[in-house]
């Protein structure tokens, strides 16, 4: 072999070396729909202040994330709710057990049209509307006009968290919810429409600003809560929850790097840009 030969196989080793490294260096996330603007604010961030990394962020739902990460499509998987039995089930049957990372708080918020004249609601009452019980605003206090509800699909964390605290776990929503695949379509839909009722991330309410209400809720206390960071932290507003990420065991290399940076003082500082509320 001529030193010609010797040098082209080296830069070609050294290459192939780059390459690898680069694609270590790429992470995928996948999942919740209330998550995906923290998500690309993060990765905003993140490939600024770490050049060479490479995050790419991408919805669907917390469900959707979730099966990425049991079946290898993606790195971490975000999520608005906890992995359900049959879903750890699953990652264990493909070889590994998922670790959960609480990365931001978020306030799930009631919204309304901004005409509705309540300002307030319980627990037992957003039962009685999402159950089907309920068919006008009449009785509830407000005007003598239908109730038209407007909820996330299945496939999303915000349906299962919002089904499980306030119908009950595998109770059935009414069945003729309006099913949106984003909280975004969600909030259109309550702007728009005076008899609507709806729930987003906290983050999507303020977006809207006053073009929805946020209702304040009571959970059968007698004392209405709205939710705000302090509410949520303490645990008072009944619809306080944390958002997750979840990786295929417990997180290395980039993806470890990635989540660090996330909860650090850097990485948290982007949540309340987008509406949400610190993990810690």
């Amino acid at each position: 072999m001529n030193r010609r030969t010797i040098v082209a196989a080296a830069i070609g080793l050294l290459g192939a070396s780059m390459s690898a490294a680069s694609l270590a260096q790429s992470i995928s996330v996948k999942g919740s729909d209330t998550m995906l603007p923290l998500g690309q604010g993060w990765a905003a961030a993140y490939m600024k202040a770490k050049p060479g990394r490479v995050v790419t962020v991408t919805g669907g739902g917390s469900t959707t994330g979730i099966a990425g990460l049991i079946n290898g499509i993606c790195d971490i998987a975000q999520a608005s709710r906890i992995m359900k039995g049959s879903e750890l089930a699953r990652a264990k049957a493909r070889g590994f057990v998922p670790f959960e990372t609480p990365v931001a708080r978020d306030g799930l918020a009631v919204v309304v049209h901004p005409s509705n004249p309540l300002n307030k609601i319980t627990m037992a009452q957003l039962k009685a509307i999402f159950s089907g019980q309920a068919a006008t605003w009449k009785a509830l206090g407000g005007p003598d006009q239908a109730i038209v509800t407007v909820g996330r699909d299945s496939s999303s964390g915000t349906y299962g968290f919002f089904q499980d605290t306030v119908l009950g776990i595998g109770r059935p929503y009414r069945p003729d919810m309006q099913t949106s695949p984003s909280s975004n379509l969600i909030g259109q839909v309550v702007s728009q429409d005076t008899g609507a009722i709806g729930y987003i991330g906290i983050g999507y309410a303020k977006k809207f600003g006053s073009k929805v209400k946020v209702l304040t809720v009571d959970k059968g206390d007698g004392k209405a809560v709205e939710p705000t960071e302090e509410n949520v932290r303490s645990g008072k507003y009944p619809l306080s929850r944390y958002l997750f990420f979840y990786t295929r065991g417990k997180p290395g290399g980039a993806v470890k790097d990635f989540i660090d940076w996330v909860r650090s003082a850097e990485g948290q500082a982007i949540v309340p840009d987008v509406g949400y509320y610190k993990v810690n």
